[in-house]
């Protein structure tokens, strides 16, 4: 994702979200770091999406098998490969927060696969790359994964890593900016709308 000058859609404030989603705008804005910029002004357009899409957050988030730092690193891994800049700004300290290594993720920004990743951020690095490049993975890599995470847990990455594809895709559509002031996380990828 590139930085723009300008969004495409005007930014929504508590006030000017549609009054069927006002009560979904006041819940995004007790958890959000954004508040209702990024991805929830985009949701916000179409209410019940974003109601449905909040709650699948909410788990995919905070309540599934997996724990946060292989969360945050397949959530790192799409918003290196779709190079968007606000997901990659708001996760990359999360992930850092929650354990990932900060090499693992410095690593991924760079475009290379990690070093000396732990044997379950590897099978979450390979399952998520692989199945994006390729649309689908091995035996071998599947059965490997299993053996490591699990099956809740390799439906758990795939649904992360899928539903973050989604908010890549929904950033890209708004042309939403990293927070003014802050630094372009691949500024070699910006531009101006």
């Amino acid at each position: 994702m590139a930085t723009f000058t300008s969004k495409r859609f005007t930014q929504l404030t508590i006030d000017t979200v549609a009054p069927e989603a006002r009560d979904l705008a006041g819940d995004i804005l007790k958890i959000s770091s954004v508040g209702l910029a990024g991805p929830y002004n985009v949701m916000l357009r179409s209410p019940v999406f974003a109601d449905r899409m909040k709650k699948m957050l909410d788990y995919l988030r905070w309540n599934s098998s997996i724990p946060m730092r292989l969360s945050e690193l397949a959530i790192l891994i799409q918003a290196r490969i779709w190079t968007s800049q606000v997901e990659w700004h708001a996760h990359y300290p999360i992930a850092l927060r929650e354990g990932l290594p900060a090499h693992v993720a410095d690593d991924i920004k760079a475009g290379i696969r990690p070093r000396n990743m732990q044997p379950d951020e590897a099978a979450v690095y390979d399952v998520c790359t692989t199945m994006t490049q390729n649309h689908e993975i091995s035996d071998e890599l599947f059965n490997s994964a299993k053996a490591i995470l699990g099956e809740q847990q390799i439906v758990d990455v795939i649904a992360v890593t899928g539903t973050y594809v989604t908010i890549a895709m929904l950033l890209s559509l708004g042309e939403e900016p990293v927070p003014v002031g802050k630094p372009l996380p691949f500024p070699e990828k910006a531009r101006s709308a």
